[in-house]
């Protein structure tokens, strides 16, 4: 069996004094999409936020593809394949479509037995964001939010991620822009991208993931298939309802 590509084990996360995260282990293969699920404020973004470098203050271990990353510099992980679509988006207002998915160009990769890793080109996000396709010369300031949101997703794709941190995709957006992301997953998977989803939206994280972790005041609180998930009644009461 392969080993994951992302593995966090006992990972706690502070803001000052405040301890968010406790102990948070999981991890993520090759070829998965795997939801951390939970209502607001339960560390999903901070988890996400600690693993790429953006929280200062941690403990625990963070592996990406073989290398120890906790506490190293956002850029240097982001050069190593991990991509992230953080929730409020940080698209550069002031750029085009165009401009904004040239800042995230990375060059191509390849996994460690030497074959090709997914590879993404300006004419493959326009294909998989049509919209984006047909405004390429729009200031991103002038964009709705469910065309940001895309433009953020492709500009991760630019950098060609082994592995995307997809933080809270179908919040604030048009029941439209959902559908579209939940292809777009579908189509990322198929081309070999892995994808951690952080979500609320249990529908929306059965049509794209196999299995999930539920994150409660900065515990791991379940672990195992998202069809269980979806089944346990008990689970879903204490840790995702509102």
């Amino acid at each position: 069996m392969s080993p994951p590509l992302l593995a966090l084990h006992g990972l706690e996360a502070f803001y000052g004094p405040a301890q968010i995260l406790f102990g948070v282990t999981l991890e993520v293969g090759q070829g998965e999409a795997v939801a951390l699920m939970g209502r607001n404020g339960a560390g999903k973004s901070t988890t996400f936020k600690a693993i790429m470098g953006l929280v200062q203050s941690t403990r625990g271990a963070i592996d990406f593809m073989g290398h120890a990353i906790r506490g190293a510099e956002p850029y240097r992980i982001a050069r190593l394949g991990l991509g992230y679509v953080p929730e409020e988006r940080r698209i550069f207002t002031a750029l085009s479509v165009a401009e904004n998915l040239e800042v995230g160009r990375q060059p191509a990769r390849t996994w460690p037995d030497g074959t090709a890793a997914p590879h993404w080109t300006t004419a493959d996000v326009y294909r998989l964001f049509p919209n984006l396709g047909e405004m390429t010369r729009r200031q991103a300031e002038r964009m709705s939010g469910g065309e940001q949101q895309m433009l953020t997703v492709a500009r991760t794709l630019m950098g060609n991620p082994y592995l995307i941190l997809l933080d809270e995709p179908s919040e604030g957006v048009a029941p439209v822009i959902v559908e579209q992301m939940a292809q777009m997953i579908a189509t990322l998977k198929a081309r070999g991208v892995s994808i951690l989803l952080s979500e609320q939206n249990l529908h929306f994280a059965e049509l794209v993931c196999e299995r999930a972790y539920v994150l409660e005041k900065g515990q791991i609180r379940y672990s195992g298939s998202m069809s269980e998930l979806a089944h346990n009644e008990p689970v879903r009461r204490a840790y995702l309802s509102v």
